[in-house]
């Protein structure tokens, strides 16, 4: 006879994996923020496709749903992952050369010289 673990099993499971992993992410110093995010992010395009794939083998109206639901939360997962590595690595970006900042306050005045309000 084979036992599946049940419903309060997976629960102590999922919420002691919640706590676990609050912990680790919270001791991470902000220096290894972006190196983290990116590898984080190939993780969630593998799940990406693993949704794609169970999606494709689904029959029945709640298996597309969920499938559907799978999907599309994957990709907002590896959306915003990408785009909160781009903020994050425009920060450490320079400020430009000499010559562009001074282009870029040419820029701002306006025609006789004063800074444009």
């Amino acid at each position: 006879m084979t036992s599946s673990p049940g419903i309060v099993e997976l629960l102590t499971i999922f919420v002691l994996a919640a706590f676990v992993g609050n912990e680790v992410i919270s001791k991470v110093p902000s220096i290894l923020h972006t190196p983290l995010m990116s590898g984080s992010n190939a993780v969630h395009g593998i799940i990406l496709v693993g949704t794609m794939l169970v999606l494709a083998n689904a029959h029945g109206t709640a298996e597309l749903v969920l499938g559907f639901f799978a999907v599309l939360l994957a990709t907002l997962n590896v959306v915003g992952g990408f785009v909160v590595t781009d903020r994050m690595l425009e920060m450490f970006k320079s400020k430009g050369h000499g010559s562009e900042r001074r282009q870029e306050a040419a820029d701002r005045r306006d025609g006789d010289g004063k800074e444009a309000a």
